[in-house]
């Protein structure tokens, strides 16, 4: 196999990390009612959890980025493929909250941490003028995941217990993420590769001192926080308007099915007519969406609202990566992604969070679904803000689509 037709093996690999690890990390939707029957937590307990595994899912991505920048993306994905099977497993043997709290808050998080910055950097070295389609690629894992474990692990649960679904997922992850894992390789000179500031690394002190930066930060935290908390509480949500446990984990699935469609659909437009356009259609699109949970009811209108929602949210994610290389370069995207991942994985845990809190509190999700509008309308306000980088047309060069 040459060096150039080895970056799809690279994709591919990667494809099927994300797919194990990122659905995983979704199914503590599903496994929310579970534990609330069985153990007594309450929703937002649950929802702290989330939060906790979104906060260490930062940190992590942080320094994974910076770690991937200097010693390559195997050697962290196969710490991240222990640390995921590990977490799973010691989730099913829990007995009280704080030790759910360091299982599935703590060592999943830490696992999934090592994935999403490493792979999308690695990946994007392979691919030259196609970024947009392999981010949207790698990023894509999240629905196939979100679609394929979400039923399943429902499944596991009706028909044995939620200690077994873990443990399953478990040993899922270790025979899925460590193989795949040991097919990655770093492109030989991918690094001389760069876009706007080729051939010096973006310094930390260069890269938070500009504006862009910290628009690309604050709409990837807005984007995150106003999806989160529909996302998160989309099965229990449909639950409360009396949908069948296993049908509502369907519709989860089916968000992350169509999410699929969103990814790569507006990696393959953004390659073409530019990220920042693409990215804006995409926040409209979001906000717009989640304001109709306030009016789904029956389950033919939480599954096609499910549906329309999987594109809206999952047509922006691929994105912040792409746009992040424009403005930093080959050199320092793993570090500056890292950061800006990190300040988006708060987001995703503030709306799981509050999304159990107001519900506690309220006995509804729709203050969750105005506010999530709101929040997903002020990303867009704030994407709008970005300028194109100098000597950077604010699209990504469609002239060539080899590898």
């Amino acid at each position: 196999m040459t060096d150039r037709s080895y970056g799809w093996v690279v994709l591919g690999a990667a494809f099927v990390i994300i797919t194990m690890a990122i659905g995983t990390l979704f199914t503590l939707a599903v496994f929310q009612q579970p534990l609330e029957t069985s153990m007594g937590w309450s929703r937002a307990s649950v929802g702290t959890i989330a939060l906790l595994n979104w906060i260490v899912m930062g940190v992590g991505s942080f320094a994974s980025g910076y770690l991937s920048d200097r010693l390559g993306g195997r050697v962290v994905v196969l710490s991240g493929g222990v640390l995921l099977a590990t977490g799973l497993f010691l989730s099913s043997r829990v007995s009280d909250l704080w030790q759910f709290y360091l299982t599935f808050g703590v060592l999943v998080g830490a696992g999934v941490s090592c994935f999403y910055v490493p792979l999308t950097v690695t990946v994007m070295r392979w691919f030259e003028t196609r970024r947009g389609m392999a981010a949207a690629v790698v990023s894509s894992g999240n629905g196939l995941g979100t679609l394929a474990l979400s039923p399943l692990s429902r499944w596991l649960i009706d028909s044995f217990d939620w200690r077994t679904a873990f443990v399953v997922l478990a040993e899922l992850s270790a025979l899925v993420v460590i193989p795949a894992a040991l097919l990655l390789r770093d492109r030989a000179g991918g690094l001389t590769q760069a876009s706007a500031w080729a051939g010096r690394p973006a310094r930390a002190r260069s890269v938070f001192a500009r504006w862009p930066f910290w628009a690309i930060v604050f709409t990837h935290f807005g984007c995150c926080a106003a999806h989160s908390g529909p996302i998160f509480h989309m099965v229990s949500h449909a639950i409360d308007q009396g949908v069948p446990a296993l049908a509502a984990a369907g519709a989860l699935g089916l968000s992350g099915l169509t999410s699929i469609f969103g990814r790569v659909g507006t990696g393959i437009v953004a390659d073409r007519v530019g990220v920042k356009h693409t990215m804006l259609a995409a926040l409209a699109l979001q906000a717009s969406v989640i304001f109709l949970y306030l009016f789904a009811r029956s389950q033919g209108s939480v599954y096609g609202l499910a549906a329309i929602f999987g594109v809206a949210y999952g047509s922006a994610m691929p994105l912040y990566a792409v746009i992040t290389r424009e403005y930093f370069g080959e050199r320092g995207v793993g570090t500056a992604y890292g950061f800006i991942f990190f300040i988006s994985c708060i987001g995703m845990g503030l709306g799981s969070y509050a999304g159990g809190a107001i519900h506690d509190t309220l006995g509804t999700y729709a203050w969750l679904f105005v506010a999530s509008g709101l929040i997903g309308g002020m990303a867009f306000v704030l994407a709008t803000s970005l300028r194109a980088p100098a000597g950077v047309m604010g699209r990504l060069d469609a002239s060539s689509h080899a590898v």
